[in-house]
């Protein structure tokens, strides 16, 4: 009894250092990567200001973006870094949490997982991929169409943006669409553990589409286009889900 109860707390000791190790490799793949984005950030900048300016067109002219406060630069470039460390961080930490716990799986539980793992950071980017490239440029669209000319008011209307607040507003975008996007993981994971199945997401589509509605007014700002533009992939993705589920059902039986 003895041997064995020191026998347990000896494999408990080896799997916390090793979680430990990998939870070490993965910090420094991020400080490296925040490292090397921080010495990149006025690139990140141009690659992320381009949807304002697809969306500027013809129209860009003396736009400009501003800053109101010493450090506010500064402070935006960590924040761009951080962004850049992490997006490119993720699939390391994937890679280690599958390292941990493959070694302790079934070849049967490893084939189940594996999919999982494979599939989260290619929704991801593609989440990120749409908000970048067709829903940020709308959105910012929208939002210029409320300036106004001398013709119009008495005073002009024109945006003068913080450069601190479009970049926020775009790094929680493609975070917002790119974790949007991980629904079919999420429900497919639960089916497999049996906690749903596709004819109780069925039952409650009706439910589940005024659920995602609400969900993509909470996350986006507060205009119709970004709003729909999450709503309508989350309910694709849920209808894709639930014949993903159905084909793991057909193929238990």
């Amino acid at each position: 009894m003895e041997d064995d109860y020191n026998q347990n707390q000896s494999s408990i000791i080896e799997h916390i250092i090793e979680l430990r190790s990998r939870i070490i490799k993965s910090l420094i793949f991020f400080i490296i990567a925040f490292i090397i984005s921080y010495l990149n950030a006025s690139k990140i900048y141009n690659f992320l200001i381009q949807p304002y300016i697809i969306a500027l067109g013809s129209n860009i002219g003396n736009k400009r973006l501003i800053f109101t406060a010493l450090q506010e630069t500064f402070i935006t470039y960590l924040k761009l870094s951080f962004f850049s460390a992490f997006f490119f961080s993720f699939p390391v930490f994937l890679i280690q949490i599958w390292k941990f716990i493959a070694p302790g799986l079934y070849k049967n539980e490893k084939k189940t997982i594996l999919p999982f793992l494979i599939a989260t950071p290619i929704l991801f980017i593609m989440g990120a991929m749409m908000a970048y490239y067709y829903i940020m440029p709308l959105a910012i669209k929208f939002f210029l169409s409320f300036e106004t000319s001398n013709l119009q008011t008495s005073i002009p209307i024109q945006l003068e943006a913080k450069v601190s607040e479009y970049l926020s507003l775009i790094m929680v975008f493609i975070f917002a669409f790119g974790l949007s996007f991980e629904l079919p993981i999420l429900l497919v994971l639960l089916a497999t553990i049996g906690l749903i199945d596709s004819k109780y997401l069925s039952d409650r589509r009706r439910y589940m589409i005024v659920i995602i509605f609400v969900i993509a007014a909470i996350i986006t700002p507060p205009d119709p286009i970004s709003q729909i533009g999450l709503a309508i992939p989350l309910m694709f993705l849920y209808e894709i889900s639930i014949l993903v589920i159905k084909y793991i059902e057909k193929n238990k039986k």
